[in-house]
Parts: C-alpha cells; structure tokens; sequence
C-alpha cells in the first residue's frame, strides 16, 4: 500500500519503512508524526483520490534525526554597476521513517 502525502509545500509518495528528509516539523527524535493531507492511496489496482484530501486517511511516521542541508550559494551580480551581492542558505529538515499507511 502506498500514498501520496503533503508537507511543507511538497507531495511524496510514501510506503511502509520508507526513509525520507521533509520541511522541518516539531516533535523529538523517536516520536511520532501523523500526516492528514493524503492526497491519494493506493493497493495494487485500486487507487483512491481526494478532492483535495481523503477523508479519514493518514500516515503515521517515527522521526529518527534533525538536520541541516548543505548551503546554497546565492550571487547577485549587475554588469557595469559594480553590484555584487553574496548570500547564504542553510535549510533544517528532519529524516522520518514511515510506519504506517492508513
């Protein structure tokens, strides 16, 4: 069985201990997450779709680390005007594993 779950603005498809790096979310390491927004679930042949959300449909997913993605490098540059602008981006996620799909 998998499904298709949103959060922090992306959609994944996700299945039973599947191991994945997502927006930041609250909790601590060995809890557990709960995902509403199903987008769609499916078992074989048989697909269910939402309009926009399955009603009764959730994910649940233990957090196992934190983190921070490598930095991003933004240069700004305008020719002949001398104008250079260098900035960074870090980006936290946590890294979840998914225990359960319902």
């Amino acid at each position: 069985m998998y499904a298709v779950v949103e959060t922090g603005g992306k959609q994944y498809r996700v299945q039973k201990d599947d191991v994945l790096k997502v927006e930041l979310l609250k909790g601590e390491v060995g809890g557990e997450v709960i995902f509403d927004k199903v987008l769609m679930k499916g078992k074989d042949d048989s697909v269910e779709i939402g309009k926009p959300y399955l009603d009764g449909a959730s994910v649940k997913a233990e957090i196992l680390n934190f983190g921070r993605n490598d930095k991003i490098f933004v240069f700004k540059y305008k020719s002949k005007k001398n104008i250079r602008k260098m900035r960074g981006h870090r980006q936290d996620y946590v890294e979840i594993r998914i225990t359960e799909v319902m």
